[in-house]
């Protein structure tokens, strides 16, 4: 395994040469709340609060940025487009200029930044809970998107919170449409199973509709394709998508083409501390790995070693070198 993993990164030089990956997504402030006691109604419950920079497309773009060393190569260029309100704008920038992303944040006058509230159990699974204003993050629209956005773009990387709102949703397809007519790769992390529930799962799926690379969570993969077993939800997901991964948490993640599960990658064992951000996590890496040459599988692998390395930090974004 290491050696396919140092191969990809080697591969990674070339691969510089050949374009950027472009994340379009959102950009929130993540207050994050870790209790390690039950909440308890009508009064206090002891917890440690932070607030740090957040959305699932910023975190993406951010672990696609951060090399992992031996575990996952970080990609060359990557870009993000989202939308924030004057409010934070400058502290995003910032912190996603230190993270080694190229920002371009559309300032909203009219809505703030979007805030998500993450209540930590700190226990041993470290769940989460959300608590969404998405603010300026869903108000991102056709006008902000432009063709010209793809100019030495190699991967575009779409946010699965852009399809639950207009007029982000006609932002996202315009999006798409740009990358098809390009033949620009897109991928699509569906995001949310409460929102995915809420807008419906043949909805969601006619809106990602031309995407190449579909990678949901297991939650999200039974919804969309009504299926329990995560191996026959990937194969079904694959007549719709050329390649399906399900992230599987603790469990790594399922790889699908063409209709067959190809095979799965192998967890890492990781002290959780917080689970917010493990999937984009996964994401970004896989990306990376993808634009540096890498298979689906060994993308995957890439991806596990993030994940892990995700769950033992507060929030959502890699450590900033």
């Amino acid at each position: 395994m290491g050696g396919a993993v140092t191969a990809a990164r080697q591969r990674a030089v070339t691969a510089a040469r050949d374009g950027a990956l472009l994340v379009v997504g959102d950009v929130v402030t993540d207050i994050v709340a870790r209790h390690r006691t039950a909440l308890a109604p009508g009064t206090d419950t002891a917890a440690a609060i932070r607030t740090v920079p957040g959305g699932a497309g910023a975190n993406v773009a951010c672990w696609a940025a951060h090399g992992g060393g031996a575990a996952w190569p970080g990609a060359a260029e990557v870009r993000l487009l989202g939308r924030v309100g004057a409010d934070a704008a400058a502290w995003h920038e910032a912190a996603l200029t230190r993270a080694g992303v190229r920002p371009r944040l559309v300032v909203d006058t009219e809505a703030p930044t979007g805030t998500v509230i993450c209540l930590v159990d700190g226990g041993a699974g470290a769940e989460r809970t959300f608590l969404t204003d998405s603010g300026a993050a869903l108000r991102l629209s056709p006008a902000d998107w432009s063709p010209e956005l793809l100019d030495g773009v190699a991967l575009l990387h779409l946010s699965g919170y852009l399809f639950f709102a207009e007029p982000s949703r006609a932002a996202a397809r315009a999006a798409l449409a740009s990358a098809r007519a390009r033949g620009v790769p897109v991928s699509v992390d569906p995001a949310s199973t409460g929102f995915l529930a809420e807008t419906g799962a043949e909805r969601f799926l006619s809106a990602v509709d031309g995407a190449a690379t579909l990678l949901p969570s297991r939650g999200e993969a039974e919804l969309l394709s009504g299926l329990s077993d995560p191996a026959d939800a990937a194969s079904k997901l694959c007549h719709r998508f050329p390649s399906v991964v399900v992230k599987l948490g603790a469990e790594g993640a399922l790889v699908a083409r063409g209709g067959e599960v190809l095979g799965r990658a192998p967890a890492e064992p990781a002290r959780v501390r917080d689970s917010t951000g493990a999937g984009d996590a996964f994401t970004g890496a896989f990306l990376a790995a993808r634009l540096a040459g890498a298979g689906l599988r060994e993308a995957a692998v890439a991806g596990c070693g993030a994940g892990a390395h995700a769950v033992t930090r507060i929030g959502g974004r890699p450590p900033v070198p």
